[in-house]
């Protein structure tokens, strides 16, 4: 994999805790359920460089309130594989790499057990993958809507479960994109870019 410039970052704890956030109490609204898409499904292959940034919310509803902390990640998605490393303080925290059949994943031994790689690769997909594909993935009863600049997960209920915001159109993996995760309690906002070719 190749490697990501980095921002001066701190509190990868906080972000990478937002993989665990349904494990640790039960959530009010119906959980989001897992999605492990065939590589293949995106229809395209990129190398991005990302900033991901967590605001945690309130479980009664109020404001999100920032913060701060950030992670650097690199991610490389193809027709064969999902691969994520992610960064801070010039050390790598975690990586992730999906074939298809099987998630591997490696963290460091300070991030707290309940990062788990399934819940960052679901965002991942929830993000950037086609709506068609995520639609036939979901359980029967949950649909997917989406507009230009928006998508919205909704439970068997009819209930938003998750909403996405992006800053631009179209290539949706260009500019900013914030994911709302209403039954697991966090906001994700990724800022992402084409990785430059490297130098020669």
């Amino acid at each position: 994999m190749r490697r990501v410039n980095r921002w001066g970052c701190c509190g990868v704890l906080c972000l990478l805790l937002l993989t665990g956030c349904a494990t640790r109490s039960p959530a009010p609204v119906a959980a989001v359920p897992p999605l492990q898409l065939a590589p293949a499904t995106l229809g395209s292959s990129l190398t991005l460089v990302q900033r991901l940034t967590v605001l945690k919310v309130p479980r009664n509803g109020g404001e999100a309130a920032s913060t701060g902390r950030s992670i650097d990640v690199l991610l490389e998605l193809d027709p064969a594989r999902v691969r994520l490393a992610g960064f801070v303080m010039n050390q790598r925290v975690l990586t992730l790499d999906y074939d298809g059949k099987t998630l591997r994943s490696q963290r460091h031994p300070l991030l707290p057990m309940e990062v788990d790689a399934a819940h960052v690769l679901r965002d991942v997909q929830l993000v950037y993958w086609p709506a068609s594909a995520l639609q036939a993935a979901l359980p029967p009863g949950w649909t997917l809507d989406e507009s230009e600049r928006a998508r919205v997960l909704r439970s068997r209920d009819g209930s938003a479960v998750v909403n996405i915001r992006y800053a631009a159109g179209a290539p949706r993996w260009i500019g900013t994109a914030e994911l709302d995760n209403v039954a697991e309690h966090y906001r994700l906002r990724i800022e992402s870019a084409l990785q430059p070719e490297e130098a020669p």
